[in-house]
């Protein structure tokens, strides 16, 4: 009788066991689509980045030129 109740602890135990690494090879799966969606959202991000940083330049650039025309502007103004 103690060899049959060992026997089903152990089918208990491999039962878990099975259930367990089912478990795991999800977890894998949803880990690697998760580690995909960073990757994807952190390449979104550089180039939002860097649209920012051209953004940024080119207004910098544009209000340069409206600052040299407004002095032009005072220049002839006061001439």
């Amino acid at each position: 009788m103690d060899n049959a109740i060992i026997s089903d602890q152990f089918n208990d135990i491999e039962k878990k066991v099975a259930r367990l690494i089912e478990i795991c090879k999800k977890h894998e799966a949803a880990n690697l689509e998760l580690q995909n969606k960073i990757k994807s959202l952190e390449e979104e991000l550089l180039g939002k980045i860097e649209a920012e940083k051209s953004y940024a330049q080119e207004k910098a650039l544009i209000r340069s030129k409206i600052d040299s025309l407004l002095v032009r502007i005072e220049e002839i103004i006061d001439v």
